[in-house]
């Protein structure tokens, strides 16, 4: 009888191709892995002399706990002998400094490759809203809440405000609306084109936790005059989408694994 051919070793084994999206968010992380789906969603939260909380209102305030958390959250899921393709969401505004420490946290999980994509191009993705004509999307989050323009592939225009679902102790959910309106309403203001006026006669597209109440939702509506488009899955729509993104630029090897929805 013949044997059976062996496929790797001990001393060499198999190497597979592994991709993680993450979403380092200021009240929740969020790991995506292709062919697995969500592994992770838990509070942005690391732990030393008590527990701090290393990502605040969008910026990362503590690298290295940010790069704890992300050890103890992935370390023990990903194979050993493994190196990670890894596609980052960041918001639009912090640029270069958000983006560098981001990369030096992720670095703990030896990654073989890091690329970023804008939370808000993550969250077109998710939708699967083309954009080859103008798109808004507001992203509401706990402690942060973005309104950005989209145009082909990139980000035209952008607002942000330190305002999110976290802070409905001291803020009504009519407060938020009305900060999203006011973001939207100097977009229009200021762009000398029509790409702002024609995105929001198509619909803004909503995501983030702020578009699962119902109040923020309705508020808004009354404010911008038409009704937004509300993601499905609204919290999860920014690493679905990095995800999306993944699969995309590693299909091939990453198996042809479904993209998620």
């Amino acid at each position: 009888m013949t044997a059976p051919r062996l496929r790797g070793s001990a001393r060499h084994p198999l190497r597979r191709d592994w991709g993680v999206a993450l979403e380092l968010g200021s009240a929740r992380t969020r790991a995506w892995v292709p062919g697995r789906g969500l592994i992770t969603d838990v509070p942005t939260v690391t732990f030393g002399a008590g527990t701090t909380y290393p990502i605040q209102r969008g910026t990362i305030v503590d690298e290295a706990g940010c790069a704890r958390m992300l050890q103890r959250l992935l370390g023990h899921r990903l194979p050993r002998r493994t190196r990670p393709h890894i596609v980052l969401t960041t918001p639009v505004l912090d640029g270069p400094a958000y983006r560098s420490a981001a990369r030096a946290a992720v670095e703990v999980l030896r990654p073989r490759t890091v690329r970023t994509i804008p939370t808000a191009r993550a969250v077109a993705l998710a939708a699967g809203a083309g954009l080859s004509r103008p798109l808004l999307v507001v992203d509401v989050g706990a402690h942060l809440s973005e309104v950005v323009l989209l145009s082909g592939t990139g980000v035209v225009d952008a607002r942000r405000a330190a305002l999110g679902t976290g802070d409905l102790g001291a803020a009504r959910p009519a407060g938020i609306a009305d900060t999203v309106a006011s973001m939207i309403t100097e977009m229009l203001r200021q762009d000398r084109t029509s790409r702002t006026a024609d995105a929001l006669h198509r619909g803004v597209l909503l995501a983030g936790g702020g578009a699962l109440r119902p109040g923020i939702v309705h508020d808004l509506s009354g404010l911008l005059g038409v009704p937004p488009r509300v993601v499905p899955a609204p919290h999860t729509a920014a690493v679905r989408g990095a995800a999306r993104h993944l699969c995309a630029l590693h299909g091939g090897g990453l198996g042809a694994r479904p993209l998620p929805r």
